[in-house]
């Protein structure tokens, strides 16, 4: 592996991110809402899987106990 100057790896850097596409403050908050969105989903179906195992470990030990 060829090594660098520090001069060269700083020139290197820079190059490397002037090529990065930035995403727009549209971008930005639109995908913000979207994982608070999609993460409120997720939280209310693991309430209810949460609630659905429960009750039927419920009705087994009634049933059982």
């Amino acid at each position: 592996m060829a090594r660098t100057n520090p001069l060269q790896f700083i020139q290197q850097v820079r190059a490397e991110v002037a090529k990065v596409v930035w995403p727009t403050r549209r971008e930005v908050l639109l995908t913000t809402v979207m994982v608070f969105i999609m993460a409120a989903l997720t939280a209310v179906f693991f309430a209810l899987v949460d609630l659905g195992i429960r009750s039927g470990l419920q009705f087994a030990l009634g049933m059982f106990g």
